[in-house]
């Protein structure tokens, strides 16, 4: 598994060593479960390529997206999780065909008094996730729906590197936490606007 580009720091080719070592890797397709609510955290997973959805889930079963992990990064929650014996407070999804190094508890605990750089690099998630979890909160909070379904699909076309994607309204609506009708209803009226055109299962961004 290439090691060069996947962590988000000038590292050592001793730390890229000991990652090599310390870790286990496995490719996921799209839409399997990588990590469930409530269960062991085990190892610490560090995307190589593809990405991942950060998912909480509240006691009715309405989900809402949190955050995305990207190639060279990891979940924070999963560190804080891990290291901390808890068990996981939301759900990892692969957002599409995705390869994951993990890497075992014990190891990640060796690594942050051997490598300096290695904390560094945790702290620098840590201060990226908190940001964008603000972001969300923010949005709950202060944005209407078809604000955050604009910022929704632009997000989701950097992420693809695309500016067409194949989603159907059901799952935008479970990853913004509302109804597949409110979805449906305010993509046609951003259709209306030229902001999007809409197709079987599709949605293409204009702007």
């Amino acid at each position: 598994m290439e090691l060069d580009n996947i962590i988000e720091f000038q590292s050592s080719p001793e730390i890229k060593e000991k990652l090599s070592s310390y870790g286990n890797g496995k490719t996921f397709s799209e839409g399997d479960i990588i990590l469930n609510e409530n269960a062991y955290i085990k190892a610490i997973p560090i995307v190589t390529r593809g990405s991942i959805r950060v998912m909480r889930t509240d006691e009715d079963g309405r989900e809402i997206l949190l955050y995305y992990i990207k190639a060279g990064e990891s979940c924070i929650m999963s560190f804080l999780g891990g290291l901390h014996h808890d068990t996981s407070k939301v759900k990892a999804v692969a957002e599409e065909e995705t390869e994951i190094l993990f890497i075992p508890i014990d190891k990640v605990s060796l690594l942050i008094k051997e490598f300096p750089e290695w904390l560094d690099y945790i702290f620098r998630l840590y201060h990226k996730r908190f940001e964008e979890l603000l972001e969300v909160v923010n949005a709950v909070a202060f944005k209407k729906m078809d604000e955050r379904l604009l910022n929704f699909i632009k997000t989701k076309c950097a992420l693809t590197k695309s500016k067409t994607l194949a989603v159907t309204h059901e799952q935008i609506a479970n990853e913004l936490g509302t109804a597949r009708v409110v979805v449906s209803r305010l993509l046609k009226q951003m259709e209306d606007k030229g902001l999007v055109t809409l197709g079987r299962n599709k949605i293409t961004l204009i702007i």
